[in-house]
């Protein structure tokens, strides 16, 4: 049973300590706030959290913050490409930063992940593929991590650029 839990790491893999987590928190949080100065949200307020993949959430709450998000959720998405590619060029190494706006994310992952588990239903019973939306390669990871455990159907993506999609296959 030990070695079912036991998961790889790859050969590259360093564990960080508690003091590399909050450097790489308050790297991420200083260029959040130095990007915000140039959106004029006002006061806002940075909760930070570590999420269930490991991941690095940093979520802004305030008022007005409409702007932040964008249609769709875009302009968030840049905005978390950009801080994630700034803690990497000053830290030296990636480490996963989700950037969300009270909860945003949050929400339109409970959508995705209920999406999947429907979708996952669908495949199953009616013995065929089911392809997805075109998504962001951030809710693409969401769809197979919430079917990954899920053993009537795989995951797969198609497509490319911004036509790439999820395509759950019954097994």
């Amino acid at each position: 049973m030990a070695e079912e839990l036991e998961k790889e790491q790859p050969d590259d893999y360093v564990e960080l300590t508690d003091e590399d987590i909050d450097r790489i928190a308050d790297t991420a949080i200083g260029v959040l706030k130095d990007i915000l100065k140039h959106f004029n949200v006002g006061e806002v307020v940075i909760d930070e959290y570590e999420g269930d993949e490991g991941e690095l959430i940093l979520d802004i709450t305030g008022d007005n913050l409409a702007v932040l998000i964008g249609r769709h959720g875009k302009t968030l998405d840049s905005l978390q490409f950009l801080v994630s590619a700034i803690t990497l060029r000053t830290l030296g190494f990636r480490y996963p930063v989700v950037i969300d706006v009270e909860g945003y994310k949050g929400r339109q992952r409970e959508k995705l992940e209920s999406i999947a588990r429907s979708s996952a239903n669908r495949a199953a019973s009616q013995h065929k593929c089911v392809k997805l939306r075109p998504m962001t390669p951030y809710e693409r990871r969401i769809v197979h991590i919430a079917l990954r455990d899920d053993d009537r159907v795989e995951t797969a993506s198609e497509g490319e650029g911004s036509a790439r999609h999820v395509v759950v296959i019954p097994r």
